[in-house]
């Protein structure tokens, strides 16, 4: 049976990997874009299955009337996807009020209006799948890129507390984090946005750059076949990395995080008035 999506950020990138491969395959998809001519190609090719749809996701007003058309066109609403969203780079001292205000509207908010968008909907059908793109920056943090760190923290908090509300109010609703690695898509290109740099964190981009050295990426073609397993699986996971380096990243990280709680387990237990 076909399922209906609503993607978002889906000019580009993986939004756009995850619409051709639901719409390639016979679903139908109500596509939301701030340029909607990046989509007419796959309006020619795909007809009456494809509803493309102007969305700022920062706007709540544009949102609650992108979801309304499309649950008006198609009837129902099976998979909704958050990808909309961008990368903000710079160290915390160098971003701005406004860049660090505009990059949690964007990442954050607009996941948040969108997933409050289409909530009412999934429940009264019983049934539905928000997907929500985070990252691997999501998991841990890097420099030069802490605000969108942030962002990507506080969507994964957002979503992690929503799985539990919806499964202990019996609603039928399945909740996926998807955290990607490094894709070719155009998240450090023309889309990303710079703070101004301050010369004494020169030193700091040196040594991410040398560490970084000649890392490959991967196609984001792929990504969009690999989310159609999660959303056919009868049990999809809270979460998934996509890419081959989340996993990794996450045992050593988690693996560091529990020594250090356990090292300093004594402090914790003095902070109750417990001493040993």
């Amino acid at each position: 049976m076909s399922k209906v999506w609503f993607i978002t950020g889906t000019s580009r990138g993986i939004g756009r990997a995850i619409a051709e491969s639901a719409l390639e395959r016979g679903d139908k998809v109500a596509a939301t874009a701030r340029n909607i001519a990046t989509l007419d190609d796959l309006v020619v090719k795909y007809g009456d299955a494809i509803l493309p749809l102007l969305l700022d996701v920062t706007d709540k007003a544009a949102v609650d009337s992108a979801v309304t058309a499309a649950h008006e066109k198609f009837g129902h609403l099976d998979v909704v996807v958050n990808n909309a969203g961008y990368g903000l780079f710079g160290t915390i001292e160098e971003t701005s009020q406004e860049q660090a205000r505009a990059q949690m509207e964007t990442n954050f908010f607009g996941a948040l209006w969108v997933t409050q968008a289409v909530l009412p909907i999934v429940r009264a059908q019983g049934s539905g799948h928000i997907i929500q793109i985070s990252s691997v920056g999501g998991v841990a943090a890097f420099p030069t890129i802490g605000v969108y760190n942030a962002s990507k923290w506080a969507l994964e908090a957002l979503s992690e507390s929503l799985s539990h509300e919806l499964t202990i109010a019996g609603t039928g609703i399945k909740i996926t984090i998807v955290e990607p690695g490094g894709f070719t898509t155009d998240w450090a290109g023309s889309s990303a946005k710079h703070a101004e740099r301050i010369p004494a964190y020169d030193t700091v981009r040196e040594a991410l750059s040398a560490q970084m050295g000649d890392a490959s990426y991967a196609d984001p073609s792929d990504a969009g076949a690999a989310l159609l397993q999660i959303v056919d699986a009868e049990n999809p996971p809270l979460r998934v990395f996509f890419g081959t380096d989340g996993l990794e990243i996450a045992k050593n990280l988690y693996a560091d995080r529990l020594k250090t709680w356990d090292d300093w387990a004594h402090v914790s237990q003095r902070a109750q008035g417990v001493q040993r």
